[in-house]
C-alpha cells in the first residue's frame, strides 16, 4: 500500500508538492531525527497524522479554552474543535492545489497541541512570567520532547517545521504548511465571529462594510470567498497567497475582532482571573518542582525548573488548572 501511495502521488500531485517518498524531497537528509523501519501501509506523513490523534496532548485539547473561557453552552469551540475545522479547510486547501493532504492534515492536527488552558490569554499570562513562551514553539517541544513520557513523537521535518511556523510570523518550507498557516487564520477568525455572535457579544451589523462586501454577510459565504481566493492566486509559484483586495478584507476584519471581542473588557475580566492562576501555579511550581509528575521533575535536570514548570502547566487543560489552584489556594473545611 505504500509503494502505491508513492506511485499515486506521482500521477496526482504538482511538483511544487513535498511527496510521501523521500528520495523526492531530500534524500541527504534524515527525515525524522530517529530512523524507523518504514511502516508497509502508511507514508510517513499518515503515520505522523496517526501518531499526533492518538497522544495525550491531543485529547487534553477538548477541554482548552478557544476563546470564550468555560463556557456553559457546549456549542462554542474549543482548542480540539478548532483544530478540527482547521484541518479540514488546510486538507481543501491542500486538495485543490494538488498538494500532499496528509502533510497539511498532520500540521493542521499538530499546530496547537502545546497551547496554554485558558487560549492566548494563557499563553500570554505563561510568557509574562516565563519570559518567553509561545505556544507554536511548545507545540513543537511537546512532539519533540514531553509527549510518550518525554520519548516524543520523532515526527517528520516536514510535519515539525509545519507546527512551529504555522504562526502569523513564520514562513513554513512546505505549500503544505503555508497552507496550514492560512487554514488557522481562515477557520479562527470565522468560527470566533460566530461564537462572539452566540454570545451576545456582538451583532452580524456590526462587522466592518468593507470585508461584508468583499467576503459575503455569512460565515459559509467568508471562508468560501477566502479559500477560493487562495486558490485562484496560489496555482504557481513558490507561496500561498491571497489577492490584494480579499487580504485587505481579510485584516480589517481580523483587526476588527481584536478591538471588538479578543480585547473587549467584558471578556477580559474573566481572561485577568485566568492569568492571575496560571501565574500562582507557575510560582509554585517553580519553589517546589518535587510536586509535579515524575516526567516533569526530570525535565528540571536538563530544561530547569521555570522551563519545566511552563511545561507542566502548559499541558493542563482550564478544569485541572484549575482544581490545581483550588486545591492549592483555597482552605478545606475542618
Amino acid at each position: 500500500m505504500r509503494e502505491i501511495t508513492f506511485e499515486n502521488e506521482k500521477l496526482m500531485f504538482s511538483e511544487r508538492a513535498c511527496f510521501s517518498d523521500n528520495s523526492r524531497n531530500h534524500p541527504s537528509q534524515k527525515r525524522r531525527e530517529r530512523e524507523e523501519t518504514p511502516c508497509p501501509l502508511r507514508t510517513d506523513f499518515q503515520r505522523d497524522r496517526d501518531r499526533i490523534i492518538h497522544c495525550n496532548s491531543f485529547r487534553r485539547l477538548k477541554h482548552k479554552t478557544q476563546v470564550f473561557l468555560m463556557p456553559k453552552s457546549e456549542h462554542y469551540r474549543t482548542r480540539l474543535t478548532h483544530t478540527l475545522e482547521v484541518s479540514q479547510i488546510a486538507r481543501t486547501i491542500a486538495r485543490a492545489l494538488h498538494l500532499n493532504e496528509d502533510l497539511a492534515e498532520a500540521i493542521a492536527l499538530g499546530h496547537d497541541l502545546g497551547h496554554t488552558p485558558f487560549g492566548h490569554d494563557g499563553e500570554r499570562a505563561l510568557n509574562a512570567v516565563f519570559g518567553g513562551f509561545h505556544h507554536n514553539e511548545q507545540s513543537l517541544r511537546v512532539v519533540e520532547i514531553i509527549e510518550k513520557n518525554g520519548g516524543g513523537l520523532n515526527l517528520t521535518a516536514e510535519v515539525r517545521d509545519g507546527i512551529l511556523n504555522h504562526t502569523s510570523g513564520g514562513r513554513p518550507k512546505t505549500l503544505e504548511g503555508q497552507a496550514v498557516r492560512f487554514a488557522d487564520k481562515i477557520a479562527y477568525i470565522n468560527h470566533d465571529i460566530e461564537d462572539a455572535i452566540r454570545a451576545g457579544v456582538l451583532t452580524e451589523r456590526e462587522l466592518p462594510e468593507f470585508p461584508v462586501r468583499v467576503l459575503g454577510d455569512s460565515k459559509t459565504k467568508r471562508i468560501t470567498a477566502l479559500i477560493n481566493s487562495v486558490l485562484e492566486n496560489s496555482r504557481s509559484g513558490a507561496e500561498i497567497r491571497y489577492d490584494n483586495e480579499t487580504k485587505k478584507a481579510h485584516d480589517e476584519l481580523r483587526a476588527f475582532m481584536f478591538e471588538k471581542v479578543y480585547f473587549k473588557q467584558e471578556i477580559n475580566t474573566e481572561k485577568d482571573k485566568a492569568g492571575f492562576v496560571i501565574e500562582v501555579l507557575f510560582n509554585y511550581y517553580v519553589k517546589n518542582p518535587g510536586e509535579m509528575p515524575q516526567l516533569y521533575r526530570e525535565l528540571t535536570l536538563g530544561h530547569g525548573e521555570k522551563r519545566a514548570a511552563a511545561d507542566f502547566i502548559s499541558g493542563m487543560t482550564d478544569d485541572y488548572a484549575i482544581d490545581v489552584f483550588m486545591e492549592l489556594c483555597v482552605p478545606k473545611a475542618f
